[in-house]
């Protein structure tokens, strides 16, 4: 069986352990003086309760003989009902006196006023019964005899009320003393547990405040690089016993770390502007790169349509339709490289849904909205016209109804939102998901395509404007069409605004 030690008790169950000892010594203590002084109150209530019980016997008393005089004075019904009540009570109370032969002197006046009390009580009877037998010299003889008993039971009972005083105040003051005496024990004693207490409890915490001392200087000299020092070893299995252990290890880790890293960091300081003139670069060609993916197919494809349509109708109609051709690719060839206006954006969109409605007689049905005061703003190019082909390859393209698309432009609080809306096939939220984080590439290959799919759009956003989340997609499911929004914040947009007019 393992050997019992303080040491290795949990730091709580020693805390615990000694605070629940103080506080038992506290509560034993207390009890003690609450039963005392509970009793010592008992006995100062009982030292009076005589003398208020002399006392409300006499006022009974009194009140017996102020009946009997009211009742011979008028002969009312009311006196006499009084006098019975009262003589009732009086009786009532003479049952409390001591009625036996004792050796005391308190006790045996008792005695005295009880028997007496009872005669008086008789004569009172006798009195009040010659008044209503209309008995006067009857009724005045008893009368009188009451009053003069009256007043020797009075005079005994003002003895009675002095000598029970005396007595009591006697007790009183001892009971006072003992008060006293006892608030003074528990006073020392409480100061002496207390003490004691404070005094144990620091015995015991000393071994705990020890190591976190010395735990504070080694951490001081560990910040200050000095990695070389330790605490002493301890085989304590509480909490200052592991944390000791594994701080002495985290240091020996620590300077290990240390000196790798010091040794790696004239590498890495090497390193690091080469770093950062890389991923400028590196930037500056992806974003060239990006903007450079257009499918030559879709040049081919739409000039051959303008072939036919020469072939099929007049030359007004094909000249226009080569017009719009020419500016479409003029654009891309002249904005891959650079950026450019919204208004720029919107025309090149307005002459694509021209090419494609040349190209599929009409069936696409384009609307748009748009906030003028944005259109100077300026943005990466060739990000409209994708979102709109993704619009009409994936969205409205072979469906069973009419086709719609909807372009918005306005200004909110700080940024430009552009939303693209289809009443098309619509998309799951796995693949929205898929989309937004590049795992699905929208660019169609067969030759209907600009190339630029919306996965290039979003790389080429997140470049230009260094933030992340710019584009979100909308759908509430299969044959409820697709919501495409993008946000271009306002701070960069109106900046490029102020360069461009002034120029």
């Amino acid at each position: 069986m393992k050997k019992f030690r303080w040491r290795d008790l949990s730091l709580v169950s020693k805390i615990l352990t000694e605070v629940g000892l103080i506080a038992g010594l506290l509560f034993a203590l207390n009890l003690m003086f609450y039963v005392r002084i509970n009793d010592s109150m008992q006995k100062m209530d009982n030292v009076y309760a005589s003398n208020a019980q002399i006392t409300q016997l006499a006022q009974v008393f009194e009140n017996v003989q102020d009946s009997v005089y009211q009742y011979l004075k008028v002969k009312s019904s009311q006196a006499l009902m009084d006098y019975y009540q009262n003589e009732a009570k009086y009786r009532a109370k003479l049952e409390k006196l001591n009625d036996k032969n004792v050796n005391d002197s308190i006790k045996l006046l008792e005695k005295n006023i009880r028997e007496m009390s009872e005669t008086y009580l008789d004569y009172t009877a006798e009195t009040v019964a010659a008044k209503r037998g209309r008995n006067v010299e009857k009724y005045k003889r008893k009368y009188d005899e009451t009053t003069q008993l009256y007043g020797y039971i009075q005079s005994s009972m003002d003895e009675l009320n002095s000598q029970l005083f005396k007595e009591n105040s006697s007790t009183y003051s001892a009971l006072r003393a003992l008060m006293r005496y006892l608030e003074t024990v528990n006073t020392v004693t409480m100061i002496v547990i207390v003490a004691g207490g404070v005094l144990l409890l620091l015995l015991a915490t000393r071994e705990m405040f020890k190591p976190l001392s010395s735990m504070a200087e080694t951490a001081q000299l560990v910040g200050e690089g000095n990695f070389n020092v330790k605490m002493a070893d301890t085989d304590s299995q509480d909490e200052l016993g592991m944390v000791t252990r594994a701080f002495n290890t985290m240091v020996e880790n620590l300077g290990i770390y240390m000196a790798k890293t010091k040794a790696g960091m004239e590498k890495e300081q090497q390193m690091k502007e080469r770093e950062l003139l890389m991923e400028n670069h590196l930037k500056e060609a992806q974003l060239k790169y990006l903007q450079s993916q257009i499918n030559p197919h879709f040049l081919f494809n739409s000039l051959n349509a303008g072939a036919q349509l020469a072939v099929m109708e007049d030359a007004e109609k094909t000249g226009i339709f080569l017009e719009k051709m020419a500016d479409f690719f003029r654009y891309n060839v002249k904005k891959g490289q650079e950026d450019a206006t919204l208004g720029e954006e919107l025309d090149s969109v307005d002459n694509y849904i021209y090419i494609l409605n040349v190209r599929f007689a009409g069936d696409i049905h384009f609307s748009k909205e748009v906030d003028q005061s944005v259109e100077n703003v300026r943005v990466p190019s060739m990000i409209l016209q994708p979102i709109v082909e993704n619009a009409v390859n994936h969205g409205i393209r072979d469906i069973d109804w009419e086709g719609k698309i909807h372009l918005t432009v306005g200004r909110k609080e700080n940024y430009i939102r552009i939303s693209v809306r289809d009443n098309g096939i619509g998309m799951s939220e796995e693949k929205i998901s898929k989309l937004l984080s590049g795992g699905l590439n929208k660019t169609a290959e067969d030759g209907d395509s600009t190339g630029i799919g919306m996965n290039n759009v979003i790389s080429r956003l997140e470049l230009y404007y260094e933030q992340q989340d710019l584009v979100e997609i909308y759908s509430e499911g299969e044959g409820k069409g697709t919501e495409v929004v993008v946000r271009i914040p306002l701070e960069r947009g109106e900046k490029n605004v102020q360069d461009f007019t002034g120029r």
